[in-house]
C-alpha cells in the first residue's frame, strides 16, 4: 500500500505533508481502484485519508458534500436538510472563487447544527469536511483569494454504508429494514431485504447476526434484535398468504446450472433467474436447502418454510431436480458442454477427523460425524441414539447433536469441549438453550482413546486440559494436564469438531481448477470465478465450513459476476462490488465510539418455548414476535449510515 501523506482518520493526526521521517498510519485500501487508476483519498465518516499529494482536497469536499445533500440525505429533518444544503452551498461557492474566509467559520458552526440530526449520516458526513477546513486552510484560502482553480480528480465513487451493513456478508441495507418495520410497512421491508437476500425466513432464524456485533446501539445499551426483525417481514407474508412480487427480466436465452439447492446455490439461481436466465439447479438430497435442511434441526429451522423459500425460487422459473449428485450421477465437464455458465455450491459435507486412538476401526457407537448424525436423523434414516451420547465440540453443530440426541431418546448427553464455556464458537444463546434442556458439559477435556467391548463403544478416556497462551485464532490455547486421563462411559461418540468439502467431482477430468490447502475452491479477485472460464464457486465449498449469511454473500455477488460475464462475456467487478470491498476493508464501526446517548431501551425478544416442553419433539421453539412488539424493537435503531467516497488518479 502506498504512503499515507495524509490522514485523520479516526481522530489520529497522521501529517507526512512536509516530509522528513514519515509517520506510520496502514488503513486495507487497495492501491488500485479496478482498472481505473491509482487511488488518491478516501473521504468519510471517519475523516480524511490522503495518499496523492496532487489530490484537489477542496474540490473533493465539495464532491463529496454535494453527493451526500443531493443522493443521500433523507430530508426528514431539517439540521440534516439545511446543514447540509449550506455545506454544499458554501463549498460550491468556495470552489467557485466566490468565497470569503468568513464562509470557513460557517461550516465550521454548523458541526453543532448536525449533532441533532435524525440519524447520523449528516452528522458524519460534516465530519471529513470539518476536517479539511482544520488542516488544509490554506487551500481554502488559496480559492477564496483566486489563486487557485479546481483540479477534479479522475474520477469519485461514493458508497452509502452502516455499520451493521457493512458486517452483513450480504451487505442488506439494515436500517432501511428495520424503520419500514417500524412503520408497518413490512411488505417493503421484505422487499428491501430480498435486494439482498432472498432466504430471509432462513437468515431471520439461523444467522449468527455478525451484524449486531457492529450495531452502535449497543454502544449504548444492547443491540438491535437485526437477525428476529429479518423473519418478522417473512413471517408476515407467509402468515397473510401473500404472494411475492417478484418478477423474472425478459429471457436472456442463457442457461445456467447451479450445483447445490442450500444457501449460496437458491441465491445464486434466484439472482441469475430475475435477469431471465434459464437456471437449474441440482441437488444430491431429496430436498432444497443443503446443509440448513439436514444440519441444522427443525426446532431452529422449520424444513416447510426452507421448503416455501425454494418454492419462490422455483416460481421465477428455476428448475430443481434432486437425487443428483455431481461426480456420481453428472460430470463438471457435461456441465459445462450443456450450460453457459457453472455455479459450484456443494457445501462442506465431509466430517474433520477427531484424531484419536479407535476412530477408523468402524465400531459400533462411534459416529462418522456431527453432520452425517443430524442428516440420518433430519432423513429418517435407521438410526438408534442409546442411553448415553457424548459429542466432541464446541460449534453450532456439536450443540445441535447433543440437543437432537435428547430429543431422539437419550438419557444422558454430555458435550466435550477442550477449552472453556468462554471460547466456545457456538452461539451463546445455543449454548443456553442446551442447558436448559438438560446438555451436561464437560469443559477442558481431550478425548484420547475410545473405550470398546467386542468391538462396540463403551466409554471415552478423556484427558484434562488448562488454557495456556492465546493461539492464531485468539483464544488461549489448551495443554494437557499430565496423568490427568479418566473414562467417561457411553455407548455413543459423536465427532463434531468441523467439516471440509467434498471435492471429489474435480478429480474427474483436467478442469484446471485450483484447490486451498484446506481443500477449498480457489476464485480470483472477489469474482467468485474459478480458472476454469464459465464456472463459478461460492458458500462453503469456497470458503470450507461457514455461515448461511455469508453463503448467501458469495451467491449474490456470483449472481452479479456471472451475468456480467453471460451479456459482456467478461466476469469482473462493478462499482457496488469494488466498493463493498474497500468500505469492509476500511470498516465502517468503531468499538471505542462514545455515542452519547442516554441508553435504557432494552432488546425485545421474541417468545419461546420453555425447555422442559421442547424436548419432546422438534416443533420451532422460538416462536414469531409479534408485530406490535417488532415495532417497539425497531425503534431502538440509531440509523447509522455513513458515506465514503475515494478520488481515483491517473
Amino acid at each position: 500500500m502506498a504512503d499515507v501523506v495524509f490522514s485523520s482518520w479516526g481522530g489520529k493526526v497522521v501529517d507526512n505533508r512536509q516530509g522528513g521521517e514519515p509517520q506510520p498510519a496502514v488503513f486495507k485500501l487497495p492501491e488500485n481502484y479496478l482498472d481505473e487508476g491509482r487511488i488518491g483519498a478516501f473521504m468519510g465518516w471517519d475523516g480524511l485519508i490522503i495518499y496523492d499529494r496532487e489530490v484537489d482536497v477542496v474540490a473533493m469536499a465539495a464532491e463529496y458534500m454535494k453527493r451526500v445533500q443531493e443522493k443521500y440525505c433523507c430530508a426528514k429533518c431539517t439540521p440534516g436538510k439545511r446543514g447540509t444544503r449550506v455545506m454544499m452551498d458554501t463549498l460550491a461557492r468556495i470552489v467557485a472563487g466566490q468565497g470569503q474566509e468568513a464562509d470557513l467559520d460557517t461550516l465550521a458552526g454548523l458541526a453543532d447544527l448536525l449533532e441533532n440530526c435524525k440519524c447520523t449520516l449528516c452528522m458524519t458526513a460534516a465530519r471529513p469536511v470539518l476536517d479539511s477546513v482544520k488542516h488544509f486552510r490554506g487551500d481554502y484560502l488559496a480559492f477564496i483569494r483566486g489563486e487557485r482553480q479546481v483540479k477534479a480528480a479522475k474520477a469519485y465513487h461514493e458508497k452509502l454504508t452502516a455499520p451493521c451493513t457493512d458486517r452483513c456478508p450480504a451487505h442488506i441495507d439494515i436500517p432501511a429494514y428495520v424503520e419500514e418495520i417500524k412503520d408497518y410497512r413490512f411488505e417493503e421491508a421484505l422487499d428491501t431485504i430480498r435486494r439482498n437476500m432472498p432466504i430471509a425466513a432462513v437468515c431471520g432464524r439461523v444467522c449468527p447476526h455478525p451484524c449486531e456485533k457492529s450495531c452502535r446501539r449497543a454502544l449504548v445499551d444492547e443491540p438491535i434484535s437485526i437477525m428476529v426483525l429479518k423473519r418478522v417481514p417473512s413471517d408476515h407474508e407467509w402468515m397473510h398468504h401473500l404472494q411475492p412480487p417478484m418478477k423474472p427480466k425478459a429471457p436472456t436465452g442463457k442457461k445456467v446450472i447451479v450445483v447445490g439447492a442450500g444457501p449460496a446455490g437458491l441465491t445464486c439461481a434466484y439472482y441469475m433467474a430475475l435477469e431471465g436466465h434459464q437456471v437449474k439447479i441440482i441437488d444430491m438430497l431429496s430436498e432444497p436447502g443443503g446443509t440448513v435442511a439436514v444440519g441444522i434441526p427443525d426446532y431452529r429451522m422449520p424444513r416447510h418454510l426452507l421448503q416455501r423459500e425454494a418454492d419462490i425460487v422455483a416460481a421465477l422459473g428455476v428448475e430443481i431436480q434432486y437425487g443428483v449428485k455431481l461426480g456420481r450421477d453428472v460430470t463438471l465437464a457435461q456441465l459445462k458442454e450443456q450450460y453457459d455458465a457453472v455455479f459450484l455450491g456443494t457445501g462442506a459435507f465431509k466430517s474433520k477427523p477427531m484424531g484419536v486412538e479407535g476412530e477408523d476401526q468402524g465400531y459400533e457407537g462411534f459416529s462418522t460425524g456431527g453432520i452425517h448424525y443430524l442428516r440420518a436423523v433430519a432423513l429418517g434414516e435407521p438410526i438408534k441414539t442409546p442411553k448415553r451420547v457424548v459429542v466432541v465440540g464446541g460449534g453450532n453443530t456439536a450443540i445441535d447433536c447433543v440437543r437432537v440426541a435428547l430429543r431422539e431418546g437419550a438419557e444422558e448427553s454430555i458435550l466435550l469441549y477442550r477449552r472453556t464455556r468462554k471460547e466456545m464458537p457456538a452461539e451463546p444463546y445455543e449454548v443456553d438453550d442446551a442447558e436448559e434442556e438438560g446438555v451436561k458439559f464437560v469443559f477442558l477435556a481431550l478425548p484420547t482413546k475410545l473405550i470398546t467391548e467386542n468391538n462396540k463403544i463403551v466409554g471415552i478416556e478423556v484427558q484434562k486440559m488448562e488454557l495456556g497462551e492465546p493461539d492464531a485464532s485468539g483464544r488461549r490455547s489448551p495443554q494437557p494436564v499430565p496423568g490427568s486421563e479418566y473414562i467417561l462411559p457411553c455407548d455413543l461418540v459423536i465427532p463434531a469438531i468441523g467439516q471440509d468439502p467434498d471435492l471429489d467431482y474435480l478429480d474427474q477430468g483436467e478442469y484446471g481448477i485450483k484447490k486451498t490447502r484446506w481443500n477449498s475452491i480457489v476464485t480470483h479477485g472477489g469474482t467468485m470465478m474459478t480458472d476454469n472460464e464459465g464456472v463459478f464457486a461460492g458458500g462453503d465449498c469456497e470458503y470450507g465450513a461457514m455461515t448461511v449469511v455469508l453463503a448467501v454473500g458469495h451467491g449474490r455477488r456470483a449472481a452479479r459476476v456471472m451475468h456480467r460475464y453471460l451479456t459482456e462475456g467478461k466476469a469482473y467487478l462493478n462499482e457496488e462490488d469494488a466498493m463493498e470491498d474497500i468500505i469492509n476493508g476500511l470498516g465502517a464501526f468503531d468499538k471505542n465510539e462514545k455515542v452519547g446517548l442516554k441508553g435504557g431501551l432494552h432488546r425485545e425478544h421474541q417468545p419461546k418455548v420453555h425447555g422442559a416442553e421442547r424436548i419432546a419433539n422438534y416443533e420451532e421453539i422460538e416462536l414469531a414476535m409479534p408485530e406490535s412488539q417488532a415495532v417497539r424493537e425497531a425503534e431502538r435503531c440509531l440509523r447509522c449510515y455513513r458515506v465514503g467516497m475515494l478520488a481515483v488518479n491517473g
